[in-house]
Formats: structure tokens, sequence, C-alpha cells
């Protein structure tokens, strides 16, 4: 027992050396690490590729629409303007709130459907926009976007990420993952808000040297779909899958089985997608958007499987036969998760990357743990989520996007955006603590 724990030790920091120092592709590395736990654990060389091969066919026949769905939904918004419509109409709806804190909610929502990089290069231009217009230091809504990005980027579906750890660990209810989830990444998008509002009352006003034009072209001289259009997307899949969740509590009635059928997260997100597309116009548009949404959809499925792979080698390991030998983990409980991601994360840079691992890793120790329940796996996912955005520095490619497209230095993005992220993770983990333990309470 001893040595098959030292054994996924030995295959954790092949993944961090892998990823962070050799710079390899996470793909390789995972893939060589769920043959070096095979050869470690005895495992024959044929039935060896069997399991890997079943782990990465199951994640990807689990998931794969759904990713494709949700990459694409997020393609069609950047491309038709819609990410702008939706600042546009946040900052309109919420104009009586502190800046930084309005900066933060757009990032909550705009980041559900687009990636926190990809949402990052649209929206900056803007936040450059409100800085000069409203005279505001641009470090501070910097961080107060770049933070707003960060939460729902590792805690909320249909986000690659999120939606990976609810396959490994075999969630059900993701309608759950989103309402948990969601509420703990707006209360970190407020500290993230506090933190962004800080630095403005430290720094002083620097005029922003913007392109000619470039002010207006984010704002003015773009075409913008409308705000409730633009917001469709993202709102119609989630009440498709309330809805859902409300219908299986009424007995048995005509057509129940199809509104179940339009309802299961699949099917939500596709209507999503078509929702996204009435905001590109012809069809060689929508071609393009399915193009690049299938070509973003591609990398994250393939390390998303390959996760799903070497999770099911870890699971040949009868961890439950041997759970008196391991009873300690339990007293830390929803600690585990979190320090494996946050150890991922700062160690190789990618939040993603650090969630498909974790929650493979983790998988087989749920019940060991005291999280093999639908809640359980939920706090599970709450706490990798969190310790996946514990701490975003220079090995990410994150820091760069943020650090770069606001013309922060290295020294000053630590001093802001990093820190901004540490807080984000220390309170995280607080919040979900707390909820951990109320849960257990009731």
């Amino acid at each position: 027992m001893i040595f098959s724990l030292f054994s996924i030790f030995l295959v954790i920091l092949w993944i961090v050396l892998g990823t962070s120092f050799t710079k390899l592709h996470p793909f390789l590395v995972l893939l060589t690490a769920a043959f070096f736990l095979a050869f470690l654990l005895g495992i024959a060389p044929l039935e060896a590729l069997s399991f890997i091969q079943k782990g990465f066919g199951k994640i990807v026949q689990n998931i794969g629409l759904l990713i494709l769905f949700g990459t694409v939904i997020g393609v069609a918004l950047e491309k038709s303007n819609g990410t702008i419509a939706l600042a546009n109409g946040i900052l309109k709806y919420l104009n009586k709130l502190p800046l930084p804190y309005a900066v933060s909610c757009i990032g909550y929502l705009v980041s559900i459907p687009v990636f926190c990089d990809a949402a990052f290069v649209i929206l900056s231009q803007l936040n450059k926009t409100l800085s000069r217009q409203t005279k505001t230091p641009l470090v501070g809504l910097t961080v107060a976007l770049s933070t707003g990005l960060f939460a729902p980027h590792v805690l909320v579906p249909p986000t690659p990420g999120p939606l990976a750890a609810a396959a490994n660990l075999n969630l059900e209810n993701l309608l759950l993952l989103i309402i948990i989830g969601g509420s703990i990444a707006f209360i970190l998008i407020l500290v993230g808000g506090w933190y962004g509002n800080f630095l403005i009352k430290k720094n002083k006003y620097e005029e922003v040297a913007l392109e000619e034009n470039e002010g207006k072209s984010t704002t003015e001289s773009l075409i913008l779909p409308s705000f409730r259009s633009a917001l469709l997307p993202i709102l119609v899949p989630i009440m498709l899958m309330c809805l859902g969740t409300m219908i299986k509590l009424f007995p048995e009635f005509y057509g129940k089985e199809y509104l179940l059928w339009l309802t299961e997260p699949t099917m939500a997100l596709g209507v999503g997608m078509l929702f996204a597309f009435q905001l590109i116009k012809g069809k060689e548009f929508v071609n393009t958007t399915l193009k690049k949404g299938i070509e973003q959809a591609a990398p994250i499925l393939i390390i998303t499987g390959m996760g799903g792979a070497l999770g099911t080698i870890i699971q040949t390991i009868p961890l439950q036969d041997y759970a008196k030998e391991i009873a300690t983990l339990s007293g830390l409980g929803i600690l585990i998760p979190f320090i494996i991601a946050a150890l991922l994360k700062t160690a190789q840079g990618s939040s993603t990357v650090a969630i498909i691992t974790t929650s493979s890793i983790i998988f087989p120790l749920l019940p060991v743990l005291g999280l093999d329940s639908e809640m359980g796996k939920v706090w599970a996912i709450m706490a990798l989520g969190v310790g996946s955005m514990t701490v975003s520095h220079a090995n990410d490619s994150y820091f760069w996007i943020v650090s770069q497209m606001s013309g922060l230095d290295v020294k000053t993005a630590y001093k802001t955006h990093t820190i901004g992220t540490l807080l984000q993770g220390v309170v995280g983990l607080v919040v979900v603590f707390t909820g951990y333990t109320i849960w257990n309470l009731l």
C-alpha cells in the first residue's frame, strides 16, 4: 500500500517537472505518467494500454460534446462582439457600483462561456477606455478584470476544467455544481473587486497610452448585438438544466421523456449554441465559428481524455481495502484536493491541467475522504478549483496576457495580479472549508 501511494507521488512529481521544467505538452506528460504508473504497479503492458484506452474514451464520450458546444458558444460571442455587449450591459445596470466591482462582474459573466485569457484580450481595450474616461488607475481595473475572469474559469461549468472534473469524479448533477460553483465564484470576484479598489486608492491615475481610435473601436465603432441576445446563449442552457431538475420531481406525464432529453446538459448547451449562432450572420461565418471552436476544443479534449486515462490506472489500486491504513486522510478531508491542485498549479502554470490531473488522482480517494456522495463530489471540485487558482505567476500564460495587454511590468504584475489570485485562493479555501463543515453538520 505504501509503495502504491509512493508511486502516485512519483507520478505527480513527474507531471510537475514534465510540464513546468521540460516544457513538454501536457498530453505527452500525462500519457507517460499513465504508463509509468502502470509499470510501477506491475500492470502488464497490454492491460495498461487497455485501461488507458478505456479511460480516454470514457471521458471523451461523457463530455466531448459538452466541451465542444461550450467552446463554440464562446467563439460565437467573441466573433459577434457579444462579450463587449455583455460588458456594456453590465456596466449600464451596475452603474451605481464602484467601478472595480462592476468590472469584476463583467469578468464573472463573460468568463463562463469564454476562456479567461481570450476574454481578457477581448475586454482589455474596454478596460483602458474605462480607465481613461473615469480617470481611474488602470492597475486596479486590470486586477478587477483578471480576477473576475479567473474565478468562474476554475469553478463554473461549462468552462472545460470544472466539466472535466465532474466527469472524472462521476458527478451526475451538473446543476448543483453550477449553483455552488457560481455562488463561490461570485464571492471570490468580490475579493478581486476589493483588491482592485484597494490598488486604485493606492495608485495615482496615469494617462493610458492608446493607439489612434483604439478606445473608440471597443465601444463606438463596432457593431454590437443587444445585451439580451448576447445573454441568451449563456442563460438558456442554465434555465433548461434548472427545468430538467424540476421535471424529475414530477410524476410521469406525456412528453416528460422529451423534455428530459432537451434539458440534459449536452442538449441544453446545444440549444445555447443555436442561440449563439443567431448573433452571427451568414453560413460562412457560422462555419468559421464552428471551425475555430473545434480547433480550441480539440486540445482540451485530448488533455482531459489523458487525465481520465491516468485516473483509470490509479483506480486499479484497491485504496478502499486499505482504508484503515490511510484513515488519517479523512481528517484532512477537503484539504487534500486543494493542496494537490495548488501544488500543480503553482508548479506548472495551467489551471485546467491542475484541475484535470487532481480530479483523476483523488477519485479513488473519495470514499476515504468522505466525499463520495453527489454533494461531496461538488465540494471536492470546489476545493481543487480554488486550489487551481493559487497562484497565477510567470509560468502561467494568463499572467503574461494580463501583464502585456495592460502594460504592466513583471514586478508590478506580481504585486497585483499574482497577489490577487493568491487572495482569491486563500479566501476560496476558507469559504469551501466553511461550507463543507456546515454541510457535514447538517
